[in-house]
């Protein structure tokens, strides 16, 4: 049985690792808060007391933390990832980081004698507990066969992207379309309100064309209701759009809708609402047409 270290429980990083315990995976999880940790344990896991512990015997280790930093204080140092765990283990970051350094650690895990992978996730908290992300793999084509298996155990649509970092860039492009989706439907919903239209009704029918989308399916009632329980929270999105308009600056390319979007979503977060759910930008959107 493939032993896997899974580290960091959160809104996406406990259903994930549920998953793999449902596929028959030896999965034991470390968090900072115990809670998660308990629950992973009552659906068949196991918990750890450190990172060093979660990954001594691991076959796999998988990082599902918030940023960058966060990602590097995980895998360096005495008590990180690579100082403790075998030789030969396969380390899958799933977290959303800059390209950049998801290279640079790829690099050093190579060195270190382990397999690496940059593989960011989308699909949102139900996507996760449905067990149906979408996948971008940056790294090997030998560390991208050893981490498919796993990944089939959390995703539908797992697409090796690229060389180390590549899955990085490709959700930063993702990040981009949804975070225009989620301010252009914001729009949409707040035009269609001002002229007392049915909404839900208009919902069904949008979706049903060419303006169909995933955020509208996932996103459009949340803003009929008024509704932004955090299935992604808005300041993650703003440290997506962070590294979207970084990396794009980097290589001359311009992002005015997403460089825009990205001043609306700071915005919210500077005013105190990084624990909505994105979809919260139809807040602010509302709130300029003078409506709430």
């Amino acid at each position: 049985m493939t032993r896997i270290a899974f580290i960091g429980l959160g809104i996406m990083g406990l259903p994930m690792a549920k998953n793999l315990v449902k596929a028959g995976y030896d999965v034991t999880g470390f968090n900072r808060s115990t809670e998660p940790i308990d629950k992973l344990v009552d659906a068949g896991g196991n918990g750890a007391a450190s990172i060093a512990d979660a990954v001594k015997d691991a076959d796999v280790i998988i990082t599902m933390v918030p940023d960058s930093p966060d990602v590097e204080g995980v895998v360096r140092g005495e008590g990180g990832v690579f100082a403790n765990a075998k030789p030969g283990a396969l380390w899958i970051d799933n977290s959303s980081i800059r390209p950049d350094v998801a290279k640079e650690l790829a690099e050093e895990a190579v060195a270190a004698g382990f397999g690496a992978v940059d593989a960011p996730v989308s699909g949102g908290e139900q996507g996760a507990i449905d067990g149906v992300l979408s996948i971008m793999v940056g790294g090997s084509p030998d560390d991208f066969a050893k981490a498919e298996p796993v990944l089939n155990a959390i995703g539908k649509t797992i697409v090796h992207v690229g060389p180390a970092g590549a899955g990085q860039t490709v959700k930063a492009a993702n990040q981009l379309i949804v975070a225009v989706n989620i301010q252009a439907l914001s729009e949409a919903i707040v035009f269609l309100e001002a002229f007392g239209v049915d909404t839900a009704a208009a919902l069904t029918v949008l979706g049903g064309g060419l303006a169909g989308s995933k955020v509208l399916d996932q996103k459009g009632q949340k803003m009929l209701d008024r509704s932004f329980d955090p299935g992604f929270r808005l300041a993650l999105h703003n440290k997506d759009l962070g590294i979207v308009t970084s990396a794009a600056r980097s290589v001359g390319v311009t992002v005015p809708l997403g460089s825009a979007v990205a001043q609306l979503v700071n915005a919210l977060v500077a005013r105190g609402d990084g624990g909505l759910d994105h979809s919260g930008l139809f807040k602010l959107t509302s709130e300029l047409s003078g409506r709430d």
